[in-house]
């Protein structure tokens, strides 16, 4: 019988997983990337390594291999793999405002990874015996995409991926405007000159037409022109002439100087980063193994179904707002780079380092099928340019997805 407190415990606990690991990814790329640039890092690998990449995945998987839950981990990379095309990439396609035409970066990005899934859908299904062998040739392969996208950056043949996951943090825009005096570490204030000329009168009449009073200085009421010849100021009445300012020196006032975060700063904030990683991805690959036994449902099922929809969840937000700022590119770099990562670097620590015998079979011909289907349907789309009914159709293939994962029979490997 199902335990409704403990699941409804770690329903909770998922919920609040979810919210560290996003806040937990931002910090640590952010101040990562802030680092590296003090450092002298080129700043193409950094974007490979930040912007294209999806760390927050990564700490899923190494958590559930930790747990001796390598089919949870292989789930997660299946299912965030097809939940950013079908899911993330086609809500991009239905908010976008009219038909997409696709850059050569775009199609050279999508060809990488076709030809990775691809290689990725071969190990699976017939070299999976290799295990650390193959574990190992995934990491090469990784290595090898982050040293050729580096050097095509260089050469300008594609453009680098554009950071996306911080659009919606608040703190890291923080940070970057307080380190922006890394490069300018002083802002100019600019003389106004309408106010070159203008003169304060004090009259003792200030019912007068001609008067000019501090607030009408302020507000811009003042017509800022100098009086004529023929109409001098009036110094018998206190007038006081422009010449009494003119000897003030303005120089103290030119430059406002911002305060910088020292590196430890981002040394200690990109160690709370990590931690709050490595806590979230304990709490997500756990509540969901406690879920999986209470349900009597497979815990790869969950992981490709539940746990990589909600990791997800910030692509298919930026994809959607991407689109509505007519931005293609990011749309397409998010989705490509975010599955690369998962098929290279992601698949070769599991294979690695996870649990080879429970591996075996632990996912199914269809979810293989729909992974490297996904991509070939991404790929045609970006070659020969998007539409809204596109869209509309791949998000209605994910649901039909989600419904077939859910009614096939599949042995429980908890």
């Amino acid at each position: 019988m199902v335990n409704t407190d403990n699941v409804a415990f770690n329903i909770a606990a998922f919920i609040g997983g979810l919210f560290v690991l996003e806040f937990g990814a931002d910090k640590f790329i952010d101040h990562t990337a802030k680092i590296a640039s003090r450092t002298g890092i080129p700043p193409t690998l950094i974007a490979l390594l930040t912007a294209g990449a999806e760390w927050e995945e990564l700490v899923v998987v190494v958590a559930a291999i930790s747990q001796k839950q390598s089919p949870l981990a292989l789930g997660n990379i299946l299912g965030s793999s097809i939940s950013n095309i079908l899911g993330a990439f086609s809500l991009g396609l239905i908010f976008s405002r009219s038909a997409i035409t696709f850059d050569r970066s775009a199609k050279i990005y999508t060809g990488v990874l076709l030809g990775l899934t691809t290689f990725f859908t071969i190990f699976i299904l017939f070299f999976e015996s290799l295990g650390r062998i193959g574990g190992g040739l995934l990491l090469v392969t990784f290595g090898l995409y982050i040293t050729s996208i580096a050097w095509a950056i260089y050469k300008g043949i594609v453009s680098p991926p554009v950071d996306s996951d911080s659009d919606s943090d608040s703190d890291s825009s923080d940070d970057s405007d307080s380190d922006s005096d890394d490069e300018n570490d002083s802002v100019p204030l600019k003389e106004n000159p309408a106010h070159r000329h203008t003169h304060l009168q004090v009259r003792r009449n200030s019912s007068s037409s001609g008067t000019s009073t501090l607030h009408d200085l302020e507000s811009g009421q003042h017509t800022g022109v100098p009086p004529s010849p023929a109409n001098p100021p009036d110094h018998h009445d206190g007038g006081l002439h422009k010449d009494i300012f003119d000897e003030i020196n303005p120089s103290p006032l030119q430059t406002v100087k911002r305060g910088s975060h020292s590196t430890l700063y981002h040394l200690v904030h990109l160690t709370l980063g990590f931690l709050a990683l490595s806590l979230s991805g304990y709490i997500l690959s756990h509540s969901i193994t406690t879920l999986s036994v209470e349900f009597s449902l497979s815990s790869t099922l969950l992981g490709i179904t539940l746990l990589s929809f909600a990791t997800t969840l910030p692509e298919k937000l930026v994809s959607i707002f991407s689109a509505k700022r007519g931005e293609s590119g990011i749309v397409v770099a998010n989705t490509a780079g975010s599955n690369i990562f998962l098929v290279t670097l992601c698949a070769g620590v599991l294979y690695l380092t996870g649990d080879i015998a429970s591996l075996k079979g632990s996912v199914t011909l269809f979810e293989i099928g729909c992974m490297w289907g996904s991509s070939v349907v991404l790929f045609g789309i970006v070659m020969f340019g998007g539409k809204r009914w596109m869209g509309w159709a791949l998000f209605g293939a994910y649901i039909a997805f989600i419904v077939c994962e859910f009614t096939m029979n599949r042995d429980i490997d908890v």
